[in-house]
C-alpha cells in the first residue's frame, strides 16, 4: 500500500529514534539508519512516486530543482526548525525522484561522545599548518571537524573562514567570529572559495572536503601562508593519506609537493564509526598521526610505508593505531569484539590481545581470522 505524508512526519520520527539518516524511495518503505542499522517505518506504508516528488519541491530550493532536472541529482543543506540541519541529496531512479537525508544535530557533540582524544587539543593552538580528517563516506569527518572547530571557538581569537558543501554546522560565535561560505551559494567551488578566503583575514580555514588537485593546491598553500586549515579526504590510514595528496599531482611536481606536505602538515585523524555496546548510539575509533620530525622525514623520502611504525611506536606523541583504538573501546565496553575484528588491521594480534583483556570470541569468528592468516 502506497501513502502520502507529510516530510515533517518522517522528520519528527526519525529524531524520536535518534536516527542519522532518512532515505525516501518510491516503492519501498520509508526507512531510517538508526545507530548504524536499517529500520523501515512500515506502518507508513510505501513511498508514492508522486508523494516524493511532493516531498523533494517541499525541501528543495529552487536552485537545487534545477539541478535535479539538469544532473539527475542535487546536493544542498536545510535546517527544521531549531532542531536540527540536513544534508540532503535529492535524485533520480527509475524515472522516479529520491531523496537521501543526513541529520545534523544543531548541538555540537564533546571530544569525548565522539572519542578524540585530548592529546588533540594542543595541536588546535597552531598558529599554522593542515590538519586532515579522513575515512569513508559516513564515518563522522564533519562531526568531529566541527567538534575540534567549535575548541578553538571556545578557546583561541581567530577568524574562521569556512567554505562547505553544504553548510553543515552553523557555529555562533565565542571567542572567534565566522565567516561560511557554501559551494554554488556564496562561492563557485572548494578551489576558489579556499583561494579566495585567503585575502579576507582569516586565522583558521576550513575546507569541506579536499577533492581535486585545484582544491588540494590551495589547501596547501594556505597552510604555508600562515593559516590553520582543516579538512577531509575519503582515505583510510595517514600512510595513504599522504600517497593520495602526492598522487593528485603531475609527477614532475611531486616532489616539490612533498616537501610543502611535510612542512605543513601537522596531524591526520582517520576514523571510523563502530556502533556502542553499552548504550545506544555510535562512537569513532581513530587512527592518529601527529606530523612530528621523524614522519616529516618519511614523507619527504618518500617512506610512506614506515609510518605505521612511526604511529605505533609514538603513543607519547599523542598517535595511536586504528588497532590500539579498537581494543581501547572494547576493553571499556564500549563496543563489540566482533565490530574490533572486523575493522582490525592485524587481526591475529588482534586477537591474542582481546583474549589477553578476557574476551570471549565466537568459534567462527576465530576460524575466519586463522583463514585470513594463512
Amino acid at each position: 500500500m502506497q501513502q502520502t505524508y507529510s516530510i515533517h512526519t518522517i522528520i519528527e520520527e526519525a529524531l524520536g529514534q535518534d536516527a542519522s539518516d532518512i532515505h525516501l524511495i518510491p516503492g519501498e518503505y520509508p526507512t531510517l539508519r538508526v545507530h548504524g542499522r536499517l529500520v523501515s517505518l512500515e506502518s507508513m506504508g510505501e513511498c508514492a512516486p508522486e508523494a516524493t516528488e511532493s516531498m523533494m519541491r517541499e525541501i528543495a530550493s529552487e536552485r537545487a530543482r534545477l539541478e535535479l532536472e539538469e544532473f539527475m541529482t542535487a546536493d544542498f543543506g536545510m535546517s527544521y526548525q531549531e532542531k536540527c540541519r540536513f544534508r540532503v541529496a535529492i535524485y533520480k531512479q527509475r524515472g522516479t525522484v529520491a531523496i537521501s537525508m543526513r541529520i545534523l544535530p544543531y548541538r555540537l557533540m564533546t571530544f569525548e561522545e565522539i572519542g578524540i582524544p585530548h592529546s588533540i587539543k594542543s595541536l588546535l593552538h597552531a598558529p599554522k599548518g593542515l590538519f586532515l580528517v579522513t575515512g569513508p563516506t559516513g564515518c563522522g569527518k564533519t562531526t568531529t571537524l566541527a567538534t575540534l572547530i567549535d575548541y578553538i571557538n571556545e578557546n583561541r581569537e581567530c577568524h574562521v573562514v569556512t567554505v562547505e558543501d553544504p553548510i553543515e554546522f552553523y557555529h555562533r560565535p565565542k571567542r572567534s567570529i565566522f565567516t561560511q561560505r557554501e559551494v554554488r551559494e556564496d562561492v563557485p567551488s572548494f578551489a576558489e572559495g579556499t583561494v579566495r578566503a585567503m585575502r579576507m583575514d582569516p586565522d583558521v580555514m576550513l575546507v569541506g572536503e579536499m577533492r581535486d588537485l585545484a582544491t588540494i593546491r590551495a589547501a596547501i598553500t594556505a597552510a604555508e601562508t600562515g593559516h590553520l586549515v582543516f579538512s577531509t579526504l575519503h582515505t583510510t590510514g595517514a600512510a595513504r593519506t599522504v600517497e593520495r595528496i602526492v598522487g593528485v599531482f603531475p609527477v614532475d611536481e611531486q616532489e616539490q609537493v612533498r616537501i610543502q606536505l611535510s612542512g605543513v602538515l601537522i596531524c591526520v585523524i582517520s576514523q571510523i564509526l563502530l556502533s556502542r555496546w553499552d548504550k545506544p548510539g555510535r562512537i569513532a575509533a581513530m587512527e592518529i598521526m601527529v606530523a612530528v620530525i621523524a614522519v616529516q622525514h618519511m614523507i619527504r623520502d618518500k617512506k610512506e610505508h614506515a609510518i605505521f611504525s612511526a604511529i605505533q611506536t609514538g603513543h607519547h606523541h599523542g598517535m595511536q593505531t586504528l588497532d590500539s583504538s579498537l581494543l581501547s573501546l572494547c576493553q571499556k565496553g564500549m563496543v563489540d569484539a566482533r565490530d574490533v575484528l572486523r575493522y582490525a588491521q592485524d587481526r591475529v594480534e588482534v586477537v591474542q590481545k582481546l583474549k589477553a583483556i578476557g574476551q570471549t570470541i565466537p568459534e567462527e569468528v576465530l576460524g575466519a581470522v586463522s583463514i585470513a592468516a594463512e
